[in-house]
């Protein structure tokens, strides 16, 4: 099986007897239920994550005798405890919780919902979202994942990246073609990056789906460092590019201005 490393700095850092290969399996098992469906045979595990199946099974054994898998018959699914996992970080982190606040007050001003996320490997992760209620395929919740190339939230925190982690990216990242739209060329990429370390914000137009427009901009710490994207989304049916500009960024603004204090380190 090919383990994964998803940052590309640590391929050549971490010592070859340093990396837990059994732990990097049972993480691989827990992902493959990622958008599935919420019950896997032991089967299907194995061909997801390229395991054999004996390996797999001791993997979905083990973790059900941790609690993080349970079984019925022949299939396997993840337990509520695997909540606990993604707790501990929001618990132990203080950006989803000084973000929160601001993310609920910039959905009431706007009307749409906001969120906060991270980059992961080539992927931006949903750290905090506002509560109010989603429409149809904009409904995302904490945990979600998307791909960086064609989403604001990723191009605003891969601008942030150093050149040297900017060429890895695009190097070695498989630029899919989502609609139409999507820009799959890393050439036109990479100028579509510098365009947002010009900008300060990035616009996203239908490059993920249909009729979704999104505007990001990063998130500071105290110290001046890009720790996080905060994003709006909204339908391209029934808003303009010029009004992301004229009335969101404002308020988006506003809202990195009054957290950036109280995200130290």
């Amino acid at each position: 099986m090919d383990i994964q490393i998803n940052d590309p700095k640590l391929k050549n850092e971490i010592p070859k007897r340093s990396f837990v290969t059994a732990i990097a399996r049972g993480l691989s098992v827990m992902r493959a239920f990622r958008d599935q469906s919420d019950r896997l045979t032991l089967s299907d595990v194995a061909r997801l994550v390229s395991l054999p199946r004996a390996t797999a099974r001791r993997c979905l054994l083990t973790l059900r005798a941790l609690g993080y898998v349970e079984s019925q018959g022949r299939y396997f699914s993840l337990s509520p405890q695997v909540l606990t996992l993604a707790q501990a970080y929001l618990s132990s982190s203080p950006l989803p919780r000084v973000a929160q606040n601001s993310l609920e007050r910039v959905s009431e001003i706007l009307g749409e919902s906001c969120s906060l996320s991270l980059l992961h490997g080539d992927e931006v992760i949903y750290i905090a979202r506002s509560t109010r209620k989603r429409i149809g395929s904009l409904h995302r919740d904490v945990g979600s994942h998307l791909p960086a190339h064609c989403t604001s939230m990723g191009r605003v925190l891969l601008a942030a990246l150093s050149d040297a982690d900017l060429e890895a990216y695009l190097e070695t990242t498989r630029l899919e073609k989502f609609t139409r739209r999507t820009v799959t060329d890393k050439t036109l990429l990479r100028a579509q990056i510098d365009k947002v370390k010009t900008r300060g914000y990035c616009i996203v137009d239908q490059e993920l789906e249909l009729d979704l427009l999104s505007i990001a901009l990063p998130v500071h710490n105290a110290s001046g460092r890009v720790i996080a994207a905060l994003n709006v989304s909204a339908q391209a049916s029934h808003i303009t590019k010029k009004q992301l500009v004229d009335k969101f960024l404002p308020v988006l603004r506003d809202a990195v201005r009054e957290m950036r204090p109280l995200l130290i380190g």
